[in-house]
């Protein structure tokens, strides 16, 4: 077995046209009647549309790489952190109690901007290693814990059969 010996076209042979008028095609030979596919050499190349933008043309520009597995955060910053009084423990629920973050049950991630003067206890989820360190400067600790996504509403629903009836 060689290489030029592979056959890589599909296993369906070509339909085998212009084989003459007592074929059984007509005097079209299978080609249809007239036009351009219906000319020896005829046809048009793949993606062509008749003179219209083709689609390739008429869709934007996808650029850039987003990957499968990005992980969202929702950001809080140093400077955010001031609105908490001293010694103060910020976790995710004290976050969206204070407008700092939209959703308690969401990643949350803690970044340098800004100073803090304020001794706290930040829970989150992760941290610039700068944001660590300003905040173990100003006194406070900082704690990252792992994520645990709160169940869905469709796992915490019981099922027909669990369902008592009274």
């Amino acid at each position: 077995m060689k290489i030029h010996e592979l056959n890589l076209e599909s296993a369906k042979d070509k339909k085998r046209v212009g084989r003459g008028i007592g074929s059984g095609y007509g005097k079209t030979a299978g080609r249809g009647t007239k036009g351009q596919n219906a000319r020896t050499g005829g046809g048009v190349r793949p993606g062509f549309e008749g003179g219209q933008n083709p689609l390739a043309k008429r869709l934007p520009k996808k650029r850039g790489f987003t990957a499968l597995n990005h992980t969202q955060y929702q950001v809080v910053n140093l400077d955010g952190l001031d609105k908490f009084k001293a010694g103060a423990v910020v976790d995710a629920a004290a976050l969206a109690a204070i407008g700092l973050v939209k959703k308690a049950d969401d990643r949350i991630k803690l970044l340098s901007r800004g100073e803090l003067t304020k001794k706290l206890t930040v829970t989150v989820n992760a941290a610039s290693a700068t944001a660590k360190a300003a905040v173990e400067a100003a006194g406070g600790t900082l704690e990252v814990v792992k994520f645990v996504p709160a169940p869905s509403k469709k796992a915490t629903r019981p099922k027909p059969e669990e369902q008592v009836t009274a």
